[in-house]
């Protein structure tokens, strides 16, 4: 199931569990992980992009070790909410994960690399690490944002 309705992912997983989320570019994938009562996510780790069988081999194994429940994917909208080039890569890479059996919500992402490397600069990071860390902090945002929308449920 691929969806852009948090009520949908909701619905789907009324027991709650870890979600993933992924922050795709063209270079590398940004990867966050919450808890399953979806309370706060937390920035992982980064994968650099190769071949996506490998990506997603990867991506498996990650999902396997943590239990993961559902993923939430970043879909980059334009600034007036209509669907870029960059949407249709997003929504390609979820059809490619689709068949991993878990439900997958489409986030808006708009401003999250924005504000990750706001917050990054805030901490004092330097323009190293915030190359290193930007895509898995973008997730974080990412994921926090659509498990803020889920918050509304009872476990």
């Amino acid at each position: 199931m691929i969806t852009q309705s948090a009520l949908a992912l909701r619905d789907a997983l009324p027991d709650g569990g870890v979600l993933m989320g992924l922050d795709t570019g063209t270079k590398t994938i940004g990867i966050a992980l919450c808890d399953r009562d979806w309370r706060f996510a937390s920035a992982g780790k980064t994968l650099q992009r190769g071949k996506f069988t490998a990506d997603k081999a990867k991506l498996e194994a990650m999902i396997a070790e943590r239990s993961v429940k559902g993923l939430v994917i970043g879909l980059p909208l334009n600034m007036d909410g209509s669907e870029s080039p960059r949407s249709q890569g997003a929504r390609a890479i979820a059809r490619n994960l689709e068949d991993l059996g878990l439900p997958i919500l489409l986030w808006d992402e708009r401003w999250t690399t924005q504000a990750a490397e706001r917050a990054m600069i805030e901490q004092d990071f330097s323009r190293a690490k915030r190359a290193e860390r930007i895509d898995s902090h973008a997730a974080a945002l990412i994921l926090q944002g659509a498990i803020d929308a889920l918050a509304g449920s009872a476990f």
